[in-house]
């Protein structure tokens, strides 16, 4: 027969698994929820290049805020800059610690292949039509997603900017839009 003692401490014990268990649930669905992050690409100036130049270099911040409650560590990536679904620049994205509930800056640049977008003859249309010439940015950045220091989990963060150039200004305006995956 099972004494009173351990009937008690059995039940006491249940009692205080699914309390734990209640209260670990309710903190993965809220407060450690996964948030995408906020990349922004902030390239100031776009100038063209002397004739007979085929390749430009242009500054670029990229802004990166993460609202999580995990850090994330991303490896060195590339961003490749399409006009119109043909390649005319990329970006290198160094390595970096993003960490929980704060961001960072990443100075970095954009090498343009000005033949490549020249060539195109789509884009003596546009320019004729207008002032301005879209590109659009897509970068992978994967990594791991560190919780609590010991927990760490595969992850991809993905984005995606529309890049709209001011021929006349030189003034460069994006629009972003960021995605984050954990993968098992």
């Amino acid at each position: 027969m099972v004494s009173k003692n351990l009937k008690i401490c059995l039940s006491v014990s249940a009692i205080i698994l699914i309390a734990i268990s209640t209260i670990t649930v309710a903190l993965i669905f809220t407060v450690f929820k996964l948030r995408d992050p906020n990349i922004i690409l902030n390239i100031s100036r776009f100038d063209f290049p002397t004739p007979g130049s085929t390749n430009i270099s242009i500054p670029v911040l990229i802004i990166i805020k993460n609202s999580n409650y995990g850090n994330f560590k991303y490896i060195d990536s590339i961003s490749y800059i399409t006009y119109r679904d043909t390649l005319v620049g990329t970006v290198p994205i160094p390595s970096q610690l993003v960490p929980a509930r704060r961001g960072i800056n990443v100075t970095t640049h954009a090498n343009f292949m000005v033949e490549e977008l020249t060539e195109n003859p789509k884009f003596s249309v546009d320019i004729q039509n207008g002032t301005k010439f879209s590109l659009m940015s897509k970068a992978e950045l994967p990594g791991k997603v560190i919780i609590l220091s010991f927990i760490k989990m595969k992850a991809m963060a993905t984005n995606q900017c529309d890049i709209s150039v001011n021929i006349a200004s030189h003034d460069v305006l994006s629009n972003c839009i960021s995605h984050i995956k954990i993968y098992h």
